[in-house]
């Protein structure tokens, strides 16, 4: 008997209106994301990478229930997701601080979820409150401080704490890391894990650090342009990328693994304008290994050589 995902993504899209022209007197649309298809397994965390603008965090809204797509379905446990089935979806945001309402206690800020959802009498959230406060590494009397009296790396031990507390089975986690310094993340990270491993936790981890990536993910899937190009095991992936943006992604991080550097492929140039993307394949203008069917083809997602836990959008995927 097949198992059904988690959650499930099918034929995703969001379209943005914007200025054109040199006046901004023109209309465009960004299609922050086209036909994008996934899904998530209970206690698996999948990773969302690619560069500033290629739709990672609009799929997060998306899937968070911030953001309702303008067409395709978002699945969680077999049913579409609405008011009741949010408590089920958490975010934890890149920046702790501006996450956090300064005005706010720990207490009340960690409290205020299961305020809102009506969970439990008052004692039993303040007990509840307490108890997360301590499982995530913080003292007790930091219930009756401020945001602003914490460090980085404590304040997004609250944010984790307030994410937690409605039980969630899925964290959406932004760039949970980037705001804070490398001495710290560890920390935060084996905290995600500890957690996952305690709960059962599922985590959509949005992230552009690939050393990250590579020590927690279980798949990673890559976003170029708002279109899915690469999903596969974060090992596979590491090991033999089938598409060049993956490739280059990989390349651009300084001994991401024993040896250094690969030496295969070079990521020149910037993401094209959204408001006129390239025809067929929109990397096929930086992409080394182009040909006409790349300018004139959008390449479908498919599996690489046959491996169905590997499958990319290129016309040449694969290949050396």
């Amino acid at each position: 008997m097949t198992r059904s995902p988690l959650l499930e993504l099918t034929d995703i899209s969001v379209a943005f209106a914007q200025k054109a022209g040199w006046f901004g007197d023109g209309r465009g649309t960004i299609y922050a994301l086209a036909h994008v298809s996934l899904t998530l397994d209970a206690g698996e965390t999948l990773a969302l990478v690619g560069e500033s603008g290629s739709g990672k965090t609009t799929l997060g809204h998306v899937i968070a229930g911030l953001r309702s797509p303008d067409a395709g379905a978002v699945m969680l446990r077999g049913r579409p997701i609405d008011k009741a089935a949010r408590r089920d979806i958490q975010l934890i945001f890149q920046d702790p601080f501006s996450a956090l309402d300064p005005r706010m206690t720990v207490a009340a800020l960690v409290e205020e979820p299961l305020r809102i959802q009506q969970v439990g009498s008052s004692k039993e959230r303040r007990a509840k409150v307490a108890r997360l406060i301590d499982k995530v590494g913080l003292p007790q009397d930091a219930l009756n401080r401020y945001p602003h009296e914490f460090s980085g790396g404590q304040r997004q031990r609250i944010a984790i704490a307030r994410a937690l507390a409605p039980d969630p089975i899925l964290i959406v986690a932004d760039e949970p890391l980037s705001a804070l310094d490398a001495s710290v993340q560890s920390g935060i990270v084996n905290l995600l894990r500890q957690f996952q491993r305690q709960r059962g936790l599922s985590y959509l981890f949005i992230s552009h650090d690939l050393g990250v990536v590579n020590h927690l993910a279980d798949r990673v899937a890559v976003l170029y342009l708002g279109r899915l190009v690469e999903i596969a095991s974060t090992a596979r992936l590491f090991k033999q990328p089938a598409h060049p943006y993956t490739a280059a992604l990989l390349d651009a991080v300084p001994r991401i693994r024993r040896g250094g550097r690969r030496a295969t492929a070079n990521l020149n140039g910037e993401m094209p304008n959204p408001l006129a993307p390239p025809s067929g394949c929109a990397f096929h203008p930086r992409c080394p290994r182009a040909a006409d069917i790349c300018r004139k083809e959008i390449p479908v997602l498919a599996p690489v050589n046959g491996e169905a836990t590997q499958l990319a959008a290129c016309h040449f995927a694969g290949a050396a």
